[in-house]
C-alpha cells in the first residue's frame, strides 16, 4: 500500500481518502460560504440603495376619485330624496283618487237603487191602472 509521511505521520490509504474527502468538504464550505456572503453583500447594496417610487400621480388620481365619489354619492342622495318626495305625493294623489272614485261609486249605487225603486214604482202603477190592462188585450 501506498503510504504518505506528513511531518512524521504516516497516512495509509484509507487515511488519505478521508482526509482528501474532508479537505474538498471544507474547500465546498468555503466556496459556498463565499458565494452567499457575495450574493448578501449585493443585496445589502440593492437594499441600501432602494429608492420608494414616486406615488404622487396615484395619489393625485386617487383624491379625484374620492372628490368624484364624493360628488356622485351627494347626487344620488339628492335623487333618491326626491324621488322619496314623489312617491309620497304620487301616493297621496292616489289615495285621493281612490276616495273620490269610491265617494262616487256610493253615489252612483244611490242613484241606481232610486232609478230602479222609480221604475219599479212606475211599472207597478201602471199594471195597476184599469185602462192599461184594457189597451193590451184590444
Amino acid at each position: 500500500m501506498a503510504e504518505i509521511e506528513i511531518g512524521g505521520i504516516k497516512f495509509a490509504g484509507g487515511k488519505m481518502f478521508a482526509i482528501i474527502t474532508a479537505l474538498s468538504t471544507a474547500a465546498g464550505i468555503v466556496w459556498g460560504a463565499a458565494v452567499f456572503w457575495q450574493d448578501y453583500m449585493a443585496m445589502k447594496e440593492q437594499i441600501q440603495s432602494y429608492v420608494a417610487p414616486d406615488l404622487s400621480k396615484y395619489d393625485e388620481r386617487l383624491s379625484v376619485i374620492e372628490e368624484t365619489t364624493s360628488a356622485t354619492n351627494d347626487y344620488v342622495r339628492d335623487i333618491k330624496n326626491d324621488l322619496k318626495t314623489d312617491v309620497r305625493k304620487v301616493e297621496s294623489v292616489i289615495e285621493q283618487v281612490e276616495r273620490d272614485t269610491k265617494q262616487r261609486q256610493r253615489e252612483m249605487d244611490k242613484d241606481l237603487r232610486e232609478l230602479k225603486q222609480d221604475v219599479d214604482m212606475k211599472i207597478k202603477k201602471a199594471l195597476e191602472n184599469p185602462l192599461a190592462n184594457m189597451a193590451t188585450s184590444n
